[in-house]
């Protein structure tokens, strides 16, 4: 599966400004309460909120938050639903950007993903219109220190993924999207739980792109993710490093 060793270069969620903490613990209420509405309110059976626990805890979200967002979703009160829709599009210099949100009004959602790929440089796209050219994948990353690069890579194909790389600091499994689940269990009983497990949009192929048009690109991704109705963000582009250095 091509592409996942540029996983830190093309999904890019923000956490590490205490600026945008809030927005991402919003974010991460949002994806828990509709988790819990899509099926059961008890993680262990219910993938979807799991995954949405694992990304709170991620982002140090408060366990009695967590708890309260869970209540809050399985509560027959609540009257917030939230719909998953996927955008794509194009942004500088032709790279494909898919967009994933939650949203509650699908016109408003849409036009403030529509007017920041204008705003910058690119056009959204009809849905399929690029996502032919990434991959719907596992990625779970353990730290380097749980396992040797080897045994790492041996228990990850046991478990039924596609591939084990190492980064220098961490091992990163990728695997096919309906064997995520399967093979993090696997690994959780073996290793504990991983750094990050979820779901994400990996290129085939990444796509260089000149500073100038990474600067653009980075301040597109920036807006769509700045929108409380936007979850993640994925591209294509192999930033330059010199950008990815100062965006932080």
């Amino acid at each position: 599966m091509a592409g996942h060793s540029h996983f830190k270069n093309v999904m890019r969620r923000k956490g590490a400004q205490d600026a945008r903490k809030a927005k991402i613990l919003t974010k991460v209420q949002r994806e828990i309460i509709s988790a819990c509405k899509a099926g059961s309110p008890d993680p262990s059976s219910n993938p979807r909120l799991r995954a949405a626990v694992q990304w709170a805890r991620e982002e140090n979200m408060p366990r009695d938050r967590i708890e309260a967002a869970i209540k809050r979703g399985s509560g027959a009160t609540d009257t917030d639903n939230f719909e998953p829709v996927r955008y794509e599009g194009y942004g500088p210099g032709g790279i494909a950007v898919i967009v994933q949100a939650l949203t509650d009004n699908r016109n408003r959602t849409a036009s403030e993903v529509r007017t920041a790929f204008t705003k910058f440089g690119g056009n959204l796209g009809e849905t399929g219109s690029v996502s032919f050219m990434f991959d719907y994948a596992g990625i779970i990353v353990y730290p380097g220190k749980v396992s040797t690069e080897d045994a790492m890579l041996e228990a990850a194909l046991e478990a039924g993924a596609d591939d084990c790389s190492f980064d220098g600091g961490n091992h990163i499994v990728s695997c096919a999207s309906e064997n995520f689940h399967a093979v993090r269990e696997h690994l959780e009983k073996r290793y504990g739980a991983p750094l990050s497990a979820k779901l994400a949009w990996v290129p085939k192929i990444s796509t260089p792109i000149t500073e100038d048009q990474g600067a653009n690109l980075l301040k597109l991704l920036e807006t769509l993710e700045d929108s409380d109705d936007v979850q993640e963000v994925f591209s294509n582009a192999e930033i330059p490093e010199s950008l990815l250095a100062t965006a932080s």
